[in-house]
């Protein structure tokens, strides 16, 4: 839980560095848009692992704030796709800018030794965060839920 404090406070210190006044939730709404490009709500949702409503008010915040944009689907024109808009992918790109520069400093303290053997936990820690959990109930939190304090990050 230590380890998840800290990567929390880490995104915390990088979004007030840039002044944004985001919460962790809308940072990690902006990063999961910014990295899947044009999403439904649905599929938004769902990568948020919260309901349509819970992501919806989180998009009207986003995008009263001028981050993120609904555009109709050229595809379907029944239905709305959602993206960062250019000022939303800035923010992303310089907080997690901050984010990697802390985290290259508090590494960069380590013995080389241990240094080896975070990366290699760290990568093993990412492929089982990734993987599907067979036995988590629906709702339950899953591996990037308990290591990240339900940030995602």
């Amino acid at each position: 839980m230590a380890a998840a404090r800290l990567l929390v406070g880490l995104s915390a210190r990088a979004l007030a560095e840039v002044g944004s006044a985001l919460t962790l939730p809308q940072l990690r709404t902006l990063v999961v848009l910014d990295s899947s490009g044009p999403v439904k709500l649905a599929a938004l949702a769902a990568t948020l692992d919260v309901n349509a409503s819970t992501a919806m008010r989180m998009v009207d915040r986003l995008e009263a704030g001028g981050l993120v944009d609904r555009k109709v689907n050229p595809e379907n024109r029944r239905e709305v796709v959602l993206r960062t808009t250019g000022e939303g992918t800035a923010l992303v790109g310089t907080v997690l800018e901050h984010r990697h520069r802390e985290v290259a400093a508090l590494v960069g303290r380590l013995p080389v030794d241990v240094r080896a053997g975070l990366v290699v936990g760290l990568r093993a820690l990412t492929v089982a965060a990734e993987s599907p959990e067979p036995d988590r109930p629906p709702g339950a939190p899953d591996a990037r839920d308990v290591l990240t304090g339900g940030t995602g990050f």
